[in-house]
């Protein structure tokens, strides 16, 4: 059985052809890499001098990291692993910053090995190790930022406070290291830019204090959060990405260096998931509700709806029917694995068992957190066109 249907699935673009020709028989991803390329200059032609560092843990795909080397695109990196794929494609040395603040010693030794002279830090034990592996290095330090909007906010996992910043600042120096300047994460899917205003005005405070300490910051990394399109209204990327350059701008003036690390907003809206229903039931003659399970849930690639905070948009063969509430879930086994049920999803009633359906825009954090086989499910296979 194909996905080919009228109306819903009528083609419209290059992606919308291809999910309506292929013939699956599990939970494929299908990526189109120019429209990954489409998301870089768009976002290119507003954050203007900025350079863009795609967040590779996004998306790892191949495909996407050799299209993205092609266009003059740098790199944040989270591992070994993906500094050796990035390099793997081409990319150069100087375009890679090791991003993750939590690294082995060996990691860092093979990445100043292989040429990368930048990385994050928020502790002075991972300057110790950065010292001792990568002597001479660049590095940023990286502060939390607690008043975020963003619909998925990140922990206190990542940074340090702005307290400590001046101490490692100077214990960088201490050791040999050049401390370029900051780093921070708004929050993924940040939805509206005008959001970044009080995070921008808390970090410019602790920019402010070390250049009053006599230091001379030059390295600014906003991080991510350009969002993607999941129901609710969002700007384009070129006037999102402008926006907050403005708001960059107001608050630090002349900044030498500017880093982007787009990933959602870079590849979500490049990729759909060709997805079908299993089972469609109610818990008893009275519930108010159905529960719809697909073939694909929380640990094969959907992991995002933890908190049903990234609301995929999903079509199906029969959006011309009358549509109602419904909890969705995945396949297997755990409880944990139901998708939205504090707030239902809108699907067709006269949803069954076989039929296909279509998350959109799931071309972000899918692939990349799909289990290798839990329940004995399969992971989630990747097509690109």
């Amino acid at each position: 059985m194909t996905y080919a249907a009228p109306g819903a699935f009528a083609p419209v673009s290059r992606l919308d052809s291809a999910l309506a020709t292929f013939n699956v028989d599990k939970p494929t991803l299908v990526l189109d890499t120019e429209l990954v390329a489409q998301q870089y200059h768009a976002l290119k032609l507003g954050l203007g001098f900025a350079h863009i560092h795609y967040a590779v843990k996004a998306n790892p795909t191949r495909e996407i990291i050799e299209r993205l080397v092609e266009i003059g695109s740098h790199f944040d990196a989270a591992s070994r692993g993906e500094i050796e794929l990035c390099l793997s494609q081409g990319a150069e040395p100087q375009h890679i910053s090791f991003g993750n603040t939590i690294k082995k010693p060996g990691d860092i030794r093979f990445a100043h090995n292989a040429g990368i002279t930048l990385f994050a830090a928020d502790a002075e034990e991972e300057l110790e190790k950065i010292a001792e592996n990568a002597p001479g290095a660049e590095v940023y330090i990286r502060v939390i930022v607690e008043n975020s909007q963003a619909d998925w906010p990140l922990s206190r996992k990542f940074g340090c406070r702005a307290s400590m910043v001046p101490d490692l600042f100077a214990r960088a120096v201490e050791l040999g290291l050049s401390p370029l300047g900051l780093s921070f994460h708004v929050g993924s899917q940040t939805r509206r830019a005008e959001y970044w205003a009080p995070v921008l005005d808390s970090v410019a405070e602790i920019w402010n204090d070390l250049k009053a300490r006599g230091y001379a910051p030059s390295l600014l990394n906003i991080g991510g959060g350009f969002p993607a399109f999941y129901g609710d209204p969002i700007d384009t990327p070129t006037s999102y990405a402008s926006k907050v350059m403005a708001l960059v701008t107001e608050r630090f003036g002349a900044v030498a260096r500017v880093m982007a690390e787009p990933g959602r907003g870079m590849v979500a809206e490049a990729g759909a998931i060709l997805a079908e229903v299993v089972l469609v039931s109610k818990k008893s003659d009275d519930d108010a509700h159905r529960w719809v399970y697909l073939d694909i849930g929380r640990f094969s690639g959907l992991a995002e709806t933890e908190g049903e905070a990234i609301r995929y948009q999903i079509t199906t063969e029969r959006d011309f029917d009358e549509f109602g509430p419904c909890i969705l879930a995945g396949p297997s086994c755990d409880s944990a694995d139901v998708l939205y049920e504090k707030r239902p999803i809108l699907l067709p009633l006269s949803l069954k068992s076989g039929d296909k359906v279509v998350i959109r825009n799931a071309g972000a954090y899918t692939s990349a957190y799909s289990s290798i086989g839990f329940n004995g499910f399969p992971p989630l296979d990747v097509i690109v066109i």
